[in-house]
């Protein structure tokens, strides 16, 4: 069933599942798109600040927001983002923590220029088992609005 704007009201929390990375994968992506010896060398990664090899904070993000597509986005009227008005990195990722995805909707307001569209202010929240944020981001999200 199709969920639409008015689906996701103002301080609605929702689950976007758990994931964690392998020292490989953290490796493989890093090499591919962020390679910083903390994400690709792990003998170098002990002499920094990190004592140890962590993923991307790009290789969170994209995770992160698989998680969101596949648990709120893929059976919603969604359309697309405007933009971010925050990024952050909060904590380091090691191989083998086991993440999970909060999405929260701060606000949720119809177009005023756009009928049949619905603008939500989301926050979104990676967090590990200690419950610590390591990764937040805020986005504009819009939604269709339910058929009359």
């Amino acid at each position: 069933m199709t969920k639409y704007f008015e689906d996701f009201p103002a301080g609605s929390v929702l689950d976007c599942g758990a994931f964690s990375f392998t020292e490989e994968q953290i490796v493989d992506f890093a090499r591919a798109y962020d390679p910083q010896r903390f994400h690709v060398d792990a003998d170098a990664a002990r002499d920094t600040i990190y004592g140890g090899l962590i993923a991307s904070g790009w290789h969170t993000a994209s995770q992160a927001m698989r998680q969101v597509v596949d648990h709120v986005f893929a059976d919603a009227a969604a359309m697309g983002s405007p933009g971010l008005s925050e990024l952050g990195w909060k904590k380091p990722v090691h191989p083998g923590d086991r993440l999970r995805v909060r999405l929260t909707i701060e606000e949720a307001r119809k177009s005023a220029s756009r009928p049949g569209l619905g603008i939500t202010s989301q926050l979104i929240e990676v967090l590990n088992d200690a419950d610590e944020v390591v990764l937040q981001w805020r986005a504009a999200v819009l939604f269709a609005t339910r058929p009359a």
